[in-house]
């Protein structure tokens, strides 16, 4: 008997096949397989060298980062640590850490590289 996945709406385990679809049968959500696994990957947060990030890791700055409101830059090469991650990022923005110096920003996934 081969495992289907949970259901990602309701997390339901009472899922079952229904030719190339899943369905659940508690909140009646169908999806196929393939678009199940684009979804997961597209949630996945990379940096500008295509590496995952994950919450906790360290990364640095890749380039100049000018401040929005204030005269000062965060330079090239600033190690940051500790960062969250904000997977529904409307402005992209997607990583939410704390700069020594500077305070807490939000930071875009392409302009850092994990250590």
């Amino acid at each position: 008997m081969s495992t289907l996945p949970n259901c990602p709406k309701c997390s339901s385990e009472y899922t079952y096949e229904d030719g190339s679809l899943l369905v659940c049968p508690e909140c009646a959500h169908e999806w196929t397989a393939a678009g199940a696994q684009a979804e997961a990957e597209a949630m996945l947060i990379k940096d500008s060298n295509g590496n995952v990030l994950n919450d906790g890791d360290t990364v640095t700055v890749i380039r100049d980062l000018k401040v929005k409101g204030s005269s000062s830059v965060i330079k090239i090469g600033t190690k940051v640590k500790g960062i969250r991650l904000i997977h529904e990022a409307t402005d992209g923005h997607d990583i939410d850490c704390k700069i020594d110096g500077f305070g807490a920003m939000k930071l875009k996934s392409e302009v850092v590289k994990k250590i």
